[in-house]
């Protein structure tokens, strides 16, 4: 866990604060009854906070701090909360009733051992004061990240005022019922019109075994919960999706119905200690399959598999999601295009990485920009296209460049700094400028709003190990690459460089050796890496194709370009090339 310079400890946590409305005038009515009440009511709450992933931080007389590390876990607990207590009220008389109020917010929260306190619990705190008894009031913060991805509406209560915060807190009222009315904020006013759009269907059940029901739901619930952190894929909420659960259903009905162009269907089959589990994405108006995988795991541990499972597919989803997207964007003309389709051209350019290409990528993101201003990612790619010119050479001023990259990403944050693509793309761009405390910072907050996603994953072991951390980086990148089989040459390469630095070179040998195509990049790490194994004949071969690929090449500014931390780390990869009979040239 990162320290501040003060080694106070902080992390990024969903806090939710309940009390009960009117707790003096109950006791005073009835000093029995109302505990009894309550205690039957907490451990309840409790329960379902620690089925939502949360914990109970304390108990304070009539009142409940909990945390989670998922905002959606923190809402649908309260959710659940809420109208299981309506049920347990129903016929009790309205001033004998046991109400509670939730407040929820995302924020930073300082750890004190096991209790945790701070603006981001005093914001939850005020935000529980302006709920109604029986409902619910969310931050502006927790309404972004929740809006699209549960089936609620929401009334917008605006900036309010409250005790001891210098700050107006911009607050909305969770809508339980849903025949409330006027002045809400429902999921489809808010969804935005560019998104990849999925649901995803209950697992079925193959095993013949009612127990195996809970594993089913457990893994479509997790992939919905673990996808929902992508801000860049609409997701349909469970209560949606699971309408179908044992139902014969038809996939373009299903399609049309959620309004989503994509449905994923699964299967889970139990025999014995084995189990296996089928996904399939579908295209819902055509029917076509866009991709599908199937996994046999041993059951050692179910939840284990549970979570193993999820996380491989989730990390595979949204690529293949935004492959197939950007297949419908290349049928489109440009008058028909939208805002989303010209993001998903602009980074298939992005991805090409030369001089041309980069130069297109930045009219489309300008293109998405036009379309849509709010659109934080585009500001956050175009940021990166920028860098990618400053660091390849593309541009003609290298300082302005970079100060409108800067600028951009800068747009990005202020528009969603909950967005983990921002994040990353912010660690990444204080990497190439070396203020590597910046960069672990944002590559961290990147890890918690989305620790599935590979490309965060494999950028936060490279951080490590150009930090010299490299035992630590090396676990990332291969978790990564475990995640992302699909993306076998990028993630082997980033695994590759990894290696190299922890001068486990024989090992990075076979890992290079794994990428099917091989640019200056790989053939140079090769080279240096067989000069350190000894194998001159191999080291040599390489060194030629480096050359023969760049014949200005020079090792002492090609490791000048890298983001080592140390200096004599730097020094020993440049000895190493010229090992290879790479010329040194200037540095």
């Amino acid at each position: 866990m990162p320290k501040l310079q003060d080694d106070v400890e902080r992390r990024l946590a969903a806090i939710v604060y309940a009390d009960v409305a009117g707790y003096s005038r109950l006791t005073g009515r009835d000093e029995v009854g109302t505990h009894k009440t309550l205690s039957g009511f907490l451990d309840s709450m409790s329960d379902c906070i620690g089925s939502h992933g949360g914990r109970v931080v304390h108990y304070a007389g009539d009142a409940v701090l909990a945390e989670f590390p998922s905002v959606l876990g923190a809402v649908e607990c309260a959710v659940t909360v809420q109208r299981d207590l309506a049920e347990r009220n129903h016929g009790v008389a309205e001033d004998a009733m046991v109400q509670f109020r939730f407040g929820i917010n995302l924020g930073e929260v300082i750890v004190d051992r096991d209790d945790i306190y701070g603006d981001g619990v005093n914001v939850a705190a005020r935000l529980e004061a302006l709920a109604d008894p029986g409902g619910i009031c969310i931050s502006e913060k927790v309404f972004h990240e929740v809006r699209n991805r549960l089936d609620l509406n929401f009334e917008d209560l605006g900036a309010q005022e409250v005790k001891n915060i210098a700050e107006p807190v911009h607050s909305y009222r969770v809508l339980l019922e849903t025949a409330d009315a006027a002045a809400t904020v429902s999921p489809s006013e808010t969804q935005p019109s560019a998104k990849a759009s999925i649901a995803v269907l209950p697992f079925n059940n193959m095993s013949g075994d009612a127990e195996q029901e809970y594993f089913c739901d457990g893994i479509s619930e997790d992939i919905i919960t673990e996808l929902s952190r992508y801000h860049s894929l609409f997701v349909i909420a469970r209560n949606s999706s699971f309408t179908y659960k044992g139902r014969a259903v038809n996939i373009s009905q299903v399609g049309e119905e959620l309004g989503v162009r994509y449905v994923l269907e699964g299967s889970v089959r139990k025999a014995g200690n084995r189990v296996r589990i089928t996904a399939q994405l579908i295209e819902a108006e055509s029917g076509s399959h866009v991709w599908a995988d199937r996994y046999d795991r041993e059951l050692e541990d179910i939840f284990a598999v549970q979570d193993e499972i999820t996380q491989m597919i989730v990390a595979t989803l949204p690529g293949r999601l935004e492959a197939a997207d950007l297949e419908h964007a290349k049928r489109k003309t440009p008058e028909n295009m939208a805002a989303y389709d010209y993001l998903l051209r602009a980074k298939d350019h992005h991805h090409r990485i030369t001089k041309e290409d980069n130069r297109q990528a930045l009219e489309l993101f300008e293109k998405v920009i036009e379309s849509d201003p709010g659109f934080g990612q585009a500001h956050a790619w175009r940021a990166c296209t920028l860098g990618q010119s400053w660091v390849r050479g593309f541009c003609d001023d290298p300082q302005a460049t970079w100060e409108e990259a800067m600028n951009s990403l800068g747009r990005a944050r202020q528009l969603d700094e909950d967005d983990c693509e921002c994040q990353r793309l912010l660690g990444g761009s204080y990497l190439v400028r070396r203020e590597f405390e910046q960069a672990e910072l944002h590559q961290r907050r990147a890890l918690e709003l989305n620790p599935n996603d590979p490309r965060i994953v494999s950028q936060m072991g490279e951080i490590l190990t150009f930090m010299g951390q490299t035992d630590e980086g090396i676990e990332w990148l291969e978790k990564a690459l475990r995640l992302d089989p699909h993306s076998l040459d990028r993630r082997n390469t980033n695994l590759g460089v990894g290696l190299f630095a922890a001068e486990r070179f024989a090992d990075a040998v076979t890992t290079f050796r794994q990428v099917a195509t091989l640019g200056e990049q790989h053939h140079a790490y090769l080279a240096a890496a067989y000069a350190r194994t000894g194998d001159k004949s191999a080291s040599g071969r390489h060194a030629t194709e480096v050359m023969g690929l760049n014949p200005d090449f020079s090792a002492s500014a090609h490791v000048a370009k890298m983001p080592y931390m140390h200096e004599a780390d730097r020094q020993r990869h440049r000895e190493a090339l010229v090992e290879a009979g790479l010329p040194d040239g200037e540095g």
